[in-house]
């Protein structure tokens, strides 16, 4: 069988290109440039050059058939194009899923196919298992990887059957200090090398310099939301009331365990809701329990004289539910749970972003780790966003199913219940997520069977 490896000069590509060799495959590696354009790039030059200088020594070592091929049209149109459009209607996309859906796995394999390849090889940390359909025919199933810390199954979410059929991952059962030991013991150019950081193939960017390739920057305001706020705000009262309803004790929990300076989350409550109540709920009442909240805070102005010239000054009056902090240079360039980057002070806890409203170029923020506006319990995924890995896998319209959920990676699976209806799939989390941010990907599980996977609508 002949393989083609995605060979990016990483270790990780490159352990896989070599235990196929050792495997007796016949073996050749591609290397692909998909970004030319280094303005935005924190280092400021293009590290596709070295990759690729490093993917050609371990090609030359392991004693492989080396290729290069130019995909940076394909990656500006289907994922760069992708991003902007995204961004640019507040939602946060996430290019390394669609990275490998439109290019690693459709126009990388197209191209390996014209070299003659049966099947392209990639680093990825997750394994792949064959079993039999109703039909007789086989059913590809992606397992995440063995390494807890290391597996990049979610990555991989987007793909299809067909896609599967033809992939490998020759790495997936390894752990990362073994794959970096076998670098080593075979001396390979890319045992050392650090692992890439960043957005896939553009590299480690500045967001908002990237973004502004595009997207015009508009000043607007950055609003403080304090807790009192949610004392009187309809939505979030009516969410309390709702998931309130769906437990055995009449009392749910709507806030996020606290999450450390190590970015290790410790998780809040769960909540235990009763199977028979949420299949209860109506598709309005499920709409609306998934949208995320919204803020409509106005602030007056009054005039004062300040210094011993009694100058006259314009600021705000104070408001008992926020405050203006200060201002921003776009909407579009800020994502939900976001805390760097914002240089507002004067608070003793940090301050994470809680919401943007395109419409009146607002970045609304609260204080805290515990902050209400940090967590929701109930995502959407539209009915044509919904995707199916494994056939069948989803929910008929009008079922429910338990499984285990990620919205982002390296996120702890986290328990829920998957609820299809006719306007689209709800995911209900027993415990309060973190930072649910629309346009990014929510992967389901059973076990270490990834499932389905879709655009978080709201």
């Amino acid at each position: 069988m002949k393989v083609c490896v995605g060979l990016s000069g990483g270790v990780d590509s490159s352990v896989a290109a070599l235990l196929l060799k050792q495997q007796g495959y016949d073996v050749f590696a591609m290397f692909m440039q998909n970004w030319h354009d280094a303005d935005a790039t924190l280092h400021g030059d293009c590290e596709w050059e070295e990759d690729r200088f490093v993917a050609e020594m371990v090609a030359r070592k392991i004693g492989i058939p080396f290729y290069f091929i130019d995909l940076s049209q394909e990656y500006r149109q289907r994922v760069v194009d992708y991003m902007f459009d995204t961004y640019a209607h507040g939602r946060t996309p996430n290019p390394d899923v669609l990275c490998n859906r439109e290019i690693k796995f459709d126009a990388f394999w197209q191209a390996a196919r014209r070299l003659g390849a049966d099947c392209v090889a990639t680093g990825h940390y997750c394994r792949k298992e064959v079993t039999q359909g109703p039909d007789g025919q086989p059913v590809y199933h992606l397992l995440a990887g063995t390494d807890p810390g290391k597996d990049q199954s979610y990555f991989l979410c987007q793909l299809t059957q067909e896609q599967l059929a033809s992939a490998m991952f020759p790495i997936g059962h390894l752990l990362k200090s073994e794959v970096r030991r076998i670098a080593r013991e075979a001396d390979l150019p890319s045992a050392e090398k650090k692992d890439s950081q960043g957005i896939c193939f553009v590299g480690k960017v500045d967001l908002p310099t990237f973004l502004q390739q595009k997207l015009t920057p508009v000043e607007g305001d950055i609003v403080e939301v304090y807790d009192a706020y949610y004392q009187q705000c309809p939505a979030y009262l009516f969410q309390q009331e709702t998931l309130s309803s769906l437990t055995p004790e009449g009392h749910a929990n709507l806030i996020t365990g606290y999450v450390s300076e190590d970015k290790q989350t410790l998780p809040g409550r769960a909540n235990v809701y009763l199977p028979e109540r949420i299949a209860a709920l109506s598709d309005e009442t499920l709409l609306r329990l998934s949208r995320p909240l919204t803020y409509d805070l106005r602030f007056e102005t009054e005039t004062y004289r300040s210094g011993k010239h009694h100058t006259r000054k314009v600021r705000y009056k104070a408001h008992p539910y926020g405050a203006i902090l200060g201002h921003h240079e776009g909407a579009q360039f800020y994502t939900i749970g976001q805390r760097k980057g914002l240089n507002i002070g004067g608070h003793k806890e940090p301050l994470f972003v809680i919401a943007t409203d395109m419409e009146s170029n607002r970045v609304y923020m609260g204080e805290g780790h515990h902050h209400k506006g940090l967590s929701r319990s109930c995502l959407r995924i539209a009915p044509e966003d919904i995707h199916e890995i494994v056939p069948a896998s989803t929910p008929a319209l009008g079922e429910m199913r338990r499984c285990r959920v990620r919205i982002r990676y390296r996120q702890p699976l986290q328990e829920a219940t998957l609820i299809r209806r006719e306007n689209g799939l709800y995911i209900l989390f027993d415990a309060p997520q973190r930072g649910i941010t629309p346009g990014q990907f929510a992967a389901w599980y059973d076990g270490d069977d990834l499932l389905g996977s879709g655009i978080i609508e709201s």
